[in-house]
């Protein structure tokens, strides 16, 4: 039997659910959610592998206006797939209007050389006139003539409608991806999920918890860092220190809480999860430290995981 293989990136504005989609795929979390915007900071590998293809999401951070280091790194982390991918799918909301941040990534796509998918996602939340009509718009953005000499593409390869949090139409879009894969090789092990290691999922499980808890002046300025992550012999516990970065005092004190009990209710709900993804039992000790102005700092952003090598 021929195995078939192919690299597929998740592009899009913040808060479109990709990392939604992607945890739906692989039937677990690898990617944290929130309805905070660029909650997704790093690009996030999904493998999804059967006995007859592997197909590599990448789900990349959302595209916006940035306005410090970080939000330059993340753009750029997410652009940078289309030169390492062979499929996208290009992620809007079907309950809001085509935005000035959906216009600048259709600009990039229409140069990219690889097949561009219009997903639609929450249709849940729409009338099926209101969907028809977004993506009459959506395509008629994407029109164009030849770009150089390389290609000439006149609308999107496919569009596919789907609701990621209620996983309607996912199984149509995967198998619309499995047909247009070429023979190639598995490239990870059948049971490998992701391509980060357990201490970055660590970090971003106790971030996901801090962006659920606090309020909007806190999560863009928070970055988790994993200082330690080794097994208890004696109580054959996973014994995790984590340090929560912030960038002023005050956001220090926030996140503490009164007499430490936001900072306790942190802790509780990310070993819950942390617990589940490792199936051990966890002993999770955090503390929250002050760097200013950290996320301009290039320094500070690669000792921290947004590193610019990654694109």
């Amino acid at each position: 039997m021929t195995f078939k293989s192919g690299f597929v990136a998740i592009l899009g504005r913040p808060n479109v659910g990709k990392s939604t989609f992607l945890n739906h795929v692989m039937g677990q979390k690898i990617a944290i959610m929130s309805d905070k915007a660029q909650t997704t900071r790093n690009k996030i590998m999904g493998i999804y592998t059967t006995d007859k293809e592997q197909i590599v999401f990448i789900d990349t951070p959302g595209i916006h206006k940035p306005k410090t280091a970080l939000g330059d790194f993340m753009v750029e982390s997410a652009y940078s797939t289309l030169r390492e991918v062979d499929t996208v799918l290009f992620m809007v909301p079907a309950d809001e209007p085509r935005g000035k941040g959906d216009d600048m990534i259709i600009e990039r796509l229409k140069a990219a050389k690889v097949p561009v998918i219009l997903v639609v996602n929450k249709i849940d939340k729409v009338h099926p006139d209101q969907l028809l009509a977004q993506i009459d718009d959506f395509r008629s953005q994407m029109d164009f003539a030849q770009i150089d000499d390389f290609r000439s593409q006149m609308d999107f390869k496919e569009i596919v409608p789907i609701s990621a949090l209620q996983g309607n139409n996912v199984s149509h879009l995967i198998d619309i991806l499995s047909e247009n894969l070429e023979e190639g090789f598995q490239y990870f092990p059948a049971d490998q999920i992701t391509d980060h290691p357990e201490r970055f999922l660590v970090s971003e499980m106790i971030r996901e918890k801090v962006l659920h808890l606090t309020r909007e002046e806190i999560p863009h300025s928070v970055a988790v860092v994993v200082d330690s992550m080794k097994r208890d012999e004696e109580t054959d516990k996973v014994h995790i220190r984590a340090t929560i970065m912030v960038e002023r005092d005050s956001q220090k004190g926030i996140i503490i809480g009164k007499g430490g009990a936001m900072l306790k209710k942190i802790g509780t709900l990310a070993r819950k999860d942390i617990e589940l993804m490792l199936g051990d039992k966890v002993f999770l000790e955090t503390w929250v430290k002050v760097k200013k102005n950290w996320r301009d700092k290039k320094l500070d952003l690669a000792d921290f995981g947004y590193n610019e090598k990654e694109y």
